[in-house]
């Protein structure tokens, strides 16, 4: 018998098998959120633009404060969008408001509440150090340093940061187009009625829900049933629509022959099944103009094969730049028995204890059809094979889950 695949063997057959799309567009930053670079993007501008104050207060000179008798005279005053005309002499001191520019011949800033006013003397009571209060210009971000590179993801703060630099516009790389369908007689939509035998489909809208967080264009075929016409019908349309084909259902032993035949006939089959619990019965291919990934139906293995699989392949196709994976290390609460031959993903709850300490405990449903484990938990434990069963208190891996999924 052939050995399974192991997850890094399946992910770097996957990953070694497609590349980043081509091309680019120019959006608005209204229509950034969750897209992916495609430029570096080089700033243009210091960030502040000028020497400005950090708080309401006073302008002065840093020398006039060591020299002087902390008796000052006001020149003027200055706002954020109105600067003070002109320089600050020797003895003189301008009212300042945050944000404002820092007038010339000053470079320290003593807050309101640390000086007396009496008409136009202004007297410190508290001296301040040298250069205090200035956001200074540059210091956020200098002109020609690199904010982003090329296939980083935007998000909401990085999107402000744009609109910091004054850019209205910017280069991203296309949205992947992932075509996702259901495969099962048995499937029913939420709303209809169920008949004897047969369950909600739920897959599907899960899937679609996780790749419109990955900003991906959703072309959703709905259910197919278990014809091999229909379904020969549905890959093809896929393909045509698509650059990424995901199927749930029919990638098990029951109706394997059908995707492993239309795979073959239309495309070509990678490989099937990987050494992870839940989702052995994974499948990898291409049908043609796209690239195809065939999930088992049961929910939590659609999930899964979905997250440690799918997802690593689909942000390269989208041209992301990945950062290491992070795993935790944590306690074991309980005694946890080993699957003997697969890499088991559990879903499990993260906590801390009184001292501080990591702890995490596995929910109390792991079969593969169990959803609702799911919404209880934050993080998976990746729990290697082996015969000997964990025990409590023992070291365990751990992945939270991300916002792909929560």
């Amino acid at each position: 018998m052939k050995a399974l695949l192991s997850l890094d063997q399946a992910r770097a057959h996957m990953l070694a098998a497609v590349s980043s799309t081509a091309g680019s567009e120019t959006l608005a930053l209204a229509e950034l959120p969750g897209r992916i670079l495609a430029v570096d993007v080089v700033s243009a501008i210091n960030a502040p633009p000028a020497d400005n104050s950090a708080m309401d207060g006073y302008a002065f000179s840093g020398r006039d404060l060591e020299s002087g008798d902390g008796r000052f005279t006001l020149a003027g005053k200055a706002l954020a969008g109105q600067p003070f005309e002109g320089s600050v002499a020797a003895g003189q001191c301008v009212r300042i408001m945050t944000g404002a520019v820092l007038p010339a011949g000053t470079d320290t800033v003593v807050m309101q509440e640390n000086v007396a006013a009496d008409g136009d003397i202004i007297t410190i009571n508290v001296p301040p150090k040298a250069r205090a209060n200035v956001r200074y210009s540059g210091e956020d971000i200098a002109c020609g340093d690199t904010l982003f590179t090329a296939g980083h993801r935007l998000g909401p703060v990085d999107i402000g940061l744009l609109a910091t630099l004054g850019m209205a516009e910017v280069a991203v790389k296309p949205r992947l187009k992932v075509a996702v369908f259901a495969n099962g007689s048995e499937l029913r939509p939420p709303g209809e009625a169920l008949g004897p035998g047969e369950i909600y489909d739920s897959n599907r809208y899960f899937l679609g829900a996780m790749l419109q967080r990955l900003n991906c264009e959703l072309v959703d075929l709905g259910v197919i049933p278990d014809d091999l016409q229909q379904l020969r019908a549905a890959y093809q349309r896929a393909d045509r629509e698509a650059d990424v084909v995901i199927t749930c259902g029919g990638a098990s032993v029951g109706e394997a022959d059908y995707t492993r035949q239309l795979l073959s006939e239309l495309g070509s089959v990678g490989f099937w099944k990987v050494a992870i619990k839940p989702g052995k019965p994974f499948m990898f291919g291409d049908l043609g103009a796209s690239t195809f990934f065939g999930l088992p139906g049961n929910p939590m293995s659609a999930l899964v094969t979905f997250y440690q699989l799918v997802l690593p392949v689909l942000e390269k196709m989208q041209g992301t730049v990945p950062g290491p994976e992070l795993l935790l290390s944590a306690r074991a609460s309980c005694k946890i028995k080993r699957n003997r031959s697969r890499l088991e993903f559990l879903r499990a709850s993260l906590t801390t204890d009184s001292e501080g300490e990591l702890i995490v405990s596995p929910d109390k449903q792991q079969s593969s059809g169990a959803l609702s484990s799911f919404s209880r938990s934050n993080c998976f434990i990746l729990l290697d094979a082996g015969e000997q069963e964990l025990e409590q208190g023992e070291r365990v891996r751990v992945q939270l889950f991300t916002s792909v999924l929560r």
